[in-house]
């Protein structure tokens, strides 16, 4: 009985690693919905008391129970009501002084009323939380989502009342070595609710998720399917794209099915002319409207095109980080100003690392007319040979689609970034190929390699990974982590696959206000150097069709401590976290400029 209660214990302390899956209901910005954002009452748990007891055992009376004393004898040593609070969306880093470092759990509460209506569902959606979030509602366990970057959602309609419902979340960032990302990465681990948390509202039987996306290759053929979700499968329906005069009809199987196939005369989206539509699907219990773009977007030898015609793609990287007050970027705010600083740049293309971003950058970029390469935290040195660990990726992955696969402006679903070659990482990464293809065949799929010098003067891209690959990315830092600025000016560039490469990454580190001679590092003139030497090496590569410097705004790294340099920041900005443009800014902006002049003649 000893050895089977020491098991238990055991088991108890080891963290689920697979991440529920959820039924994402898409576009929620065409649903009713009342949000749930606001001031949040936690209480930090770092020893998960709340969670277990004192033998480490899962309790049945824990935090999310919400308990209060019946009499005046109870002892009940917790109390959500008379706890600080934390806003949300957001992170707790930044919010509290003491909480900048913290890793662990801190649990949320929001109360809230609720009519409840005859007919209609209700579901409990999150942007994001991260990492682990476990959900309760009135002291039922909604369930557990893994995760930090993509959304999840839970019915709560039989479980909901008409006042003062009690929705607890306990939120654990801490890092793992077997989740994704793993135990190292150079971003800072935001934990909270970071995104938007709201209820929608749906008929019993609504229009769950649709794909509705130009055919690859086609500039005319429209396909996808609808699929409903509730009690009355087998409906009749129609998409409807009422400026293209556009309505075709649907019927659904009785899973609730349908596939849909027919030509538009449309115009298509570009960075020149973003055009969206008013899209309209239209079920006999449901109708749901989005604004879409149609393109399409495939590779030709080393050429990528865009409606059929090359494109070079001007971009930048960016993370997730906050312009001006730091922390997490999560507001429509955030995105304009990220993305306008990228547009100020030159770019048309944006890659948003290392992880899916939060929905109003995608939605935002699909207006601005940006590209985006759009990817999932498979970082540095992930568990390859763990099963949970490639089951986690894949619902990550299948989560970024779900979200996005309807936003003409991502054209690039990326798999990795920077991993160790190895058989057991080749064949996860293949899985991930597999699982992308499978899902939506219309975009592109690449990732950040490394490469390796073939001689002193010869850099070889020869991953096994590109053969799987549609576009090659690549991560170099000639000048700053491999010799100085000069050393590009003797470097070519070959790869063994005939296919386009994207300069994934590329730059080096300045303090803004930091000057000097071009050779002394961190100073804003070591970095203009470095620039203007990869410059003229990137227009040497003759299958170069694309480039993205690290990084577009310097942001939080607890890998960089340097004293009055980094200060716990990574300094590879064009742009400081003040908004302040450092001089390699404007050699990128003159080198897009150029190259955008070239390409209208």
């Amino acid at each position: 009985m000893k050895a089977l209660l020491l098991l238990i214990s055991l088991l108890a302390v080891i963290p689920c690693v697979r991440a529920q899956q959820t039924n994402l209901i898409a576009n929620t910005q065409g649903r009713k919905t009342v949000s749930l954002d606001g001031q949040w009452q936690t209480i930090i748990d770092p020893y998960e008391t709340g969670y277990y007891d004192y033998r480490y055992l899962p309790s049945a009376d824990g935090y999310f129970k919400d308990a209060k004393p019946k009499t005046k004898s109870d002892l009940i040593e917790y109390d959500f009501d008379t706890s600080e609070s934390l806003a949300v969306p957001g992170d707790w880093n930044t919010q509290k002084e003491r909480l900048l470092l913290y890793e662990g759990t801190i649990w949320y509460k929001k109360s809230f009323d609720y009519k409840k209506k005859p007919n209609t569902r209700l579901f409990v959606y999150f942007g994001a939380a991260n990492y682990l979030a476990d959900v309760y509602l009135n002291g039922e366990k909604l369930g557990r989502h893994e995760g930090g970057f993509t959304p999840f959602n839970f019915e709560v309609t039989n479980l909901v009342r008409d006042k003062a419902n009690s929705l607890i979340v306990k939120v654990d960032n801490q890092r793992r070595r077997d989740a994704v990302p793993t135990l190292n990465t150079d971003w800072w681990n935001y934990g909270g609710l970071t995104r938007e948390v709201k209820l929608i509202e749906t008929p019993a039987t609504f229009v769950q998720d649709y794909f509705i996306q130009l055919q690859k290759g086609s500039r005319e053929q429209i396909s996808g399917w609808v699929k409903l979700n509730g009690d009355k499968l087998n409906q009749t329906g129609t998409v409807q794209i009422p400026e293209a005069r556009v309505s075709r009809t649907f019927t659904t199987d009785a899973n609730g099915y349908a596939q849909i196939s027919f030509n538009a005369d449309l115009t298509l989206w570009s960075p020149d002319n973003p055009k969206l539509y008013d899209v309209v699907v239209e079920a006999e219990t449901d109708r749901v409207q989005d604004l879409i773009g149609f393109r399409s977007i495939e590779t030709r030898g080393s050429e990528i095109l865009l409606n059929g015609r090359p494109i070079f793609l001007r971009g930048v990287s960016i993370h997730e980080e906050a312009p001006f007050r730091g922390g997490r970027a999560f507001s429509q705010e955030d995105s304009l100003t990220l993305l306008g600083w990228a547009k100020e740049l030159g770019c048309n293309f944006v890659r948003l690392a290392h992880y899916p971003h939060n929905e109003f950058m995608v939605r935002q970029a699909d207006r601005l007319g940006i590209m985006v390469w759009s990817e999932i935290p498979v970082y540095w040195t992930i568990l390859w040979e763990n099963p949970a660990t490639l089951e986690n990726a894949q619902t990550q992955l299948s989560e970024m689609i779900a979200r996005d696969k309807n936003r003409a402006a991502v054209i690039i679903w990326s798999m990795a970034n920077e991993t160790p070659i190895g058989d057991a990482r080749l064949s996860f990464l293949k899985k991930l190929v597999e699982r992308t293809k499978s899902l939506d065949s219309t975009r592109l799929i690449s990732a950040a390699l490394e490469r390796h010098y073939l001689d002193e003067q010869t850099e070889m891209i020869d991953d096994p990974l590109g053969e799987y690959l549609d576009v090659l990315g690549c991560n170099e830092y000639v000048g700053w982590y491999d010799g100085l600025p000069e050393k590009a000016d003797r470097l070519e560039w070959k790869t063994k696959y005939q296919k386009p490469l994207i300069m994934s990454e590329f730059g080096g580190g300045a303090l803004y206000g930091k000057h000097g001679d071009a050779l002394t590092r961190w100073t804003e003139e070591y970095q203009e150097n470095l620039y203007q030497h990869q410059v003229k090496m990137l227009k040497r590569i003759s299958f170069l069709r694309g480039t993205c410097p690290w990084i577009l705004m310097d942001f939080r790294s607890p890998r960089r401590p340097l004293p009055g340099i980094q200060d716990f920041h990574n300094r590879k900005g064009l742009i400081s976290d003040r908004g302040e443009r450092k001089k390699a800014f404007y050699v990128m902006q003159q080198y897009y400029h150029e190259l955008e002049a070239t390409l209208q003649k």
